[in-house]
């Protein structure tokens, strides 16, 4: 079975997203109300991204090295499954971007600060995924499925 975790590259970034988020409930008011949204959209969201586009993009360092394995045909299904949810998960982008958006006046409006660059960098993180880490994850996908003779 392969282990599936989350790059050490990106916890931080995790840690980050939690932290301003706790943040943002804690200063009530509005903001307090757009970061409760924004959670109710994204938490879902990343449970997705875990299960599905995690465990293709975790092999990546190992097929860039050529090794191909049968265990590796494991995270076949997880590329398919992150293909077909892919029109749900984009959507629920425009759902996110929307909710930071939100975050973002609430937060201009009542005067707490920081919270616009936080969301910008998450509006730019989605924008990566999309373009890049999805399309990659499924690649890998159809990689592993040619190399181990998978129709």
């Amino acid at each position: 079975m392969i282990e599936v975790r989350l790059p050490e590259s990106s916890k931080p970034e995790h840690r980050e997203l939690h932290d301003q988020l706790s943040k943002a409930r804690r200063v009530g008011g509005r903001t307090a109300q757009a970061a409760d949204e924004l959670m109710a959209v994204l938490y879902p969201h990343i449970l997705l991204e875990e299960r599905y586009a995690a465990p293709p993009l975790a092999i990546l360092p190992q097929l860039v090295g050529g090794e191909v394995t049968e265990e590796m045909g494991q995270i076949i299904r997880a590329a398919e499954k992150l293909k077909a949810e892919l029109p749900g998960m984009l959507e629920d982008h425009r759902r996110i971007v929307a909710a930071l958006r939100n975050l973002m006046r609430a937060a201009a409006d009542e005067r707490h600060e920081g919270y616009a660059e936080f969301a910008q960098k998450l509006i730019r993180h989605a924008q990566q995924e999309e373009e890049v880490l999805y399309p990659a994850a499924i690649l890998v996908g159809e990689y592993v499925k040619l190399k181990l003779g998978r129709t």
